[in-house]
């Protein structure tokens, strides 16, 4: 990935595509902790009215459109079944 590829600011302007006369803005922020969400609610003025976009920001530090997924359990039977077929009888 290249440098700042993936950036709030990069993605900002890419989807907002923001200009002096019409600026994004900040408008909701949020982090939490223990459930290790974070993201951020743009707002742009454009042609056809106010658009609103959330970003959120990702484990590798990338901002997206799309949520990261959640960490769910899992069983990794194939590490398990590995060790149990190298073993000496």
């Amino acid at each position: 990935m290249v440098a700042g590829e993936k950036s709030l600011h990069w993605v900002v302007d890419k989807w907002l595509a923001p200009t002096a006369a019409m600026p994004a803005r900040v408008t909701q922020f949020c982090r939490s902790g223990r459930q290790r969400c974070c993201y951020v609610c743009v707002e742009a003025s454009g042609p056809r009215g106010l658009l609103s976009i959330f970003f959120f920001r990702h484990d590798d530090g990338t901002w997206n459109v799309f949520p990261p997924t959640a960490e769910r359990p899992s069983m990794n039977g194939h590490r398990l079944a590995a060790m149990a077929t190298s073993l000496p009888v």
